[in-house]
């Protein structure tokens, strides 16, 4: 049945579902790529909360998804920024996340990495404390028998008056962790809070110095995750690592040229948009597995578009996004996030996010997904 989708503008455009998914059946791990999806968290809609009190988290569905996700061969990068970390998540739910999903990973035998970072610290704080916080959070991790992500840090970017500071603080951690790590830069189009992260806001001066952490200690750096949606710039970063250092793209932009590389190399992926895309992409990185770019890039290059629409700016609410299209598709249901967030995008973007997901073939039941789009027009006033 015909959908009547709402522009940019308020008009409304008549578009026709689609009525057959993509057939994506789950397979084994990858041989050529390692891949993770940053995999988002699943609201409890019962529970009485509000957007600044403690996440209510749906321990049974959040918990489903990552068993779906590692069914079709990918990692989960765990509590990291698309599970909210800091936009809802605080550190207690990101903990309980940790133990509960390192768990599951053993029971599933799926891979699992987990964010790092010192957001238990509510206010201003010094180095001693911000090092200390990551030390906590660093134990936690490692206890839990996951792979560490040392995450950019606000009180990091507040504290900090220059790079030697992040020398410091970061060559403490690498020296007392005791598996490698993945590093994490993530770019202020994801956290304005995070600007001038390394020490300075001129790129270039800052990637020397993420470079000189990464110099001091490679056989604590297992790789890097570069969020900075700047594919020249991560190309040119990656050819700078150490031998043995691998470049984990973040770039949601640019994913399907990073990941399919060049005579010099590649890029393995730690991605948000492998949320949504988890199946996809999973068969594209098993048909690059063969040695086929093109055949690769063929099935990833039509989805940058819905990624691109994703994380349009304000990027940093691409999850509502995410959990939005994670509804229609049944892995959830409903459409509540923590913190509120489902409200941090508007109808006309839920509507171009909904027709490019199901041209792209993503819903396992395109019958359902349209119904809850009907739903959601008519929650808004579109009753045609």
């Amino acid at each position: 049945m015909t959908l009547h989708l709402p522009d940019a503008h308020g008009a409304l455009r008549a578009y026709e579902p689609r009525t057959e998914p993509l057939a994506l059946t789950p397979g084994a791990p990858f041989t050529s790529r390692t891949v993770f999806s940053a995999a988002h968290v699943v609201a409890d809609p019962y529970a009485d909360t509000t957007p600044d009190s403690p996440a209510a988290v749906d321990w049974d569905a959040t918990l489903a998804f990552r068993r779906h996700l590692w069914s079709h061969g990918l990692g989960v990068a765990e509590a990291m920024d698309t599970a909210q970390r800091g936009m809802g998540l605080d550190w207690a739910g990101a903990a309980e996340l940790i133990r509960r999903s390192a768990a599951e990973a053993k029971a599933a035998g799926g891979r699992i990495a987990c964010g790092v970072g010192t957001d238990q610290l509510t206010g201003p704080a010094n180095l001693t404390e911000v090092r200390a916080a990551y030390e906590e959070q660093l134990a936690v991790v490692e206890e839990s028998g996951a792979q560490a992500i040392l995450m950019a840090s606000r009180a990091l970017a507040a504290a900090a008056r220059g790079p030697e500071d992040y020398l410091e603080v970061y060559g403490h951690l690498l020296r007392q962790a005791a598996e490698p790590v993945i590093l994490h830069w993530l770019g202020p189009m994801f956290d304005p809070a995070l600007e001038g992260y390394w020490g300075s806001s001129d790129l270039d001066a800052a990637t020397d110095t993420f470079l000189d952490v990464i110099a001091a200690h490679p056989d604590k750096v297992d790789g890097i995750k570069v969020s900075l949606l700047d594919a020249q710039r991560e190309i040119d970063l990656r050819r700078r690592l150490p031998k043995g250092v691998r470049c984990y793209t973040g770039d949601d932009f640019h994913y399907p040229e990073l990941i399919a590389g060049d005579e010099q190399g590649f890029s393995h992926a730690l991605l948000g948009i492998f949320d949504p895309l988890g199946p996809l992409a999973a068969q594209a990185v098993r048909v690059l597995d063969t040695g086929d770019r093109e055949g690769f890039r063929a099935l990833l290059d039509p989805t940058v578009e819905l990624s691109r629409h994703l994380f349009q700016a304000p990027t940093r609410f691409y999850k509502t996004g995410v959990v939005f299209l994670a509804w229609l598709a049944g892995h959830q249901s409903h459409f509540t996030m923590v913190g509120g967030l489902q409200s941090a995008r508007s109808l006309p973007h839920f509507a171009r996010a909904y027709e490019l997901a199901d041209t792209l073939g993503l819903f396992p039941d395109p019958k359902r997904a349209e119904e809850r789009m009907r739903n959601l027009l008519s929650l808004y006033g579109v009753d045609r």
